[in-house]
């Protein structure tokens, strides 16, 4: 299946050099409902170019346009540089939509895979960014998802918590020391403290919290220290977590394992996600 070409690519939402994005318009007269895709890559890599062919031509065929972006990476800016770059193409993707891309503002989902799931997580969760008396009309727009399709995501990335769900060496990944700049031997102090809970999803979650859809292509794996780092933080365990604090909440939360394929091939994987995380949109935006 090969990816079509972007209406628009490398398109500037912000002054980074990667603070870009590349957007698909789905053929409608009348104005769309948007996806917003957010590369994973453990904060430290990964580019807006990984959103994959089956993502985009399902969408596109459900009537929902596309849009894939890049962020700022850790190497170049810690937490929260990442969630709010996410937040400022969110806001500008509804500023353009309003201003020649004929996006409706009211249906704009978040989604990613990983890191992604995890930054789209935040913003529909944390309360809105937008600054309603800036002179910038596009910091005047909203920051919050209408809802969220992720898959192989985390709901936390507080070393400390991962550990009390997760066994194995995956609360010491990498990815969080960089992202907060933390050393593992700090991960107690109140600074560290603190900066985990600000950078963790499931810690701003309200029964104001936007409507999830969570895939995990990862196998269930038992829930052992023989767990790989890759294999923890990838875990559905991340999704079962959330999903019983958003289902104590009354928030819709669907959560898709691997399992749920049953014996399906590797690549109908994508496939998968991709078919069911459109027909949540759909169901999320009156489209059915």
């Amino acid at each position: 299946m090969e990816k079509p070409v972007p209406d628009a690519r490398n398109v500037p939402y912000g002054p980074h050099p990667r603070n870009v994005l590349d957007f698909w318009r789905a053929d409608s007269e009348p104005p769309t409902p948007l996806w917003v895709w957010i590369h994973g890559g453990g904060f430290m890599g990964g580019d807006k170019s990984g959103v994959s062919p089956e993502l985009v031509n399902a969408a596109l065929a459900a009537g929902i346009s596309m849009a894939s972006i890049n962020y700022r990476l850790s190497q170049q800016a810690p937490f929260p540089a990442p969630m709010h770059d996410a937040a400022r193409a969110i806001q500008f993707l509804r500023f353009r939509g309003r201003t020649g891309w004929k996006l409706d503002p009211s249906r704009v989902a978040a989604g990613g895979g990983s890191a992604g799931g995890g930054i789209s997580l935040w913003l529909g969760f944390h309360e809105d960014l937008a600054e309603p008396s800036s002179d910038d009309p596009i910091a005047r727009e909203s920051t919050r998802p209408d809802c969220m399709a992720c898959t192989a995501t985390q709901s936390s990335y507080d070393p400390n918590f991962i550990r009390s769900i997760i066994p194995g060496p995956a609360g010491g990944h990498e990815a969080m020391q960089l992202l907060f700049r933390v050393r593992p031997e700090d991960n107690d102090t109140p600074r560290a403290r603190e900066v985990f809970a600000a950078g963790s999803p499931i810690n701003y979650v309200t029964a104001q919290a936007a409507p999830v859809f969570l895939f995990y292509p990862m196998p269930n794996l038992p829930l052992t220290p023989a767990l790989s780092a890759n294999e923890g933080i990838h875990h559905p365990r991340f999704g079962e977590v959330l999903k019983e604090k958003l289902d104590s909440l009354g928030v819709e939360c669907v959560l898709r394992y691997r399992e749920d394929c049953g014996d399906c091939p590797d690549e109908e994987i994508p496939r998968l996600f991709a078919r069911e995380a459109v027909q949540f949109l759909r169901r999320q935006f009156g489209m059915t």
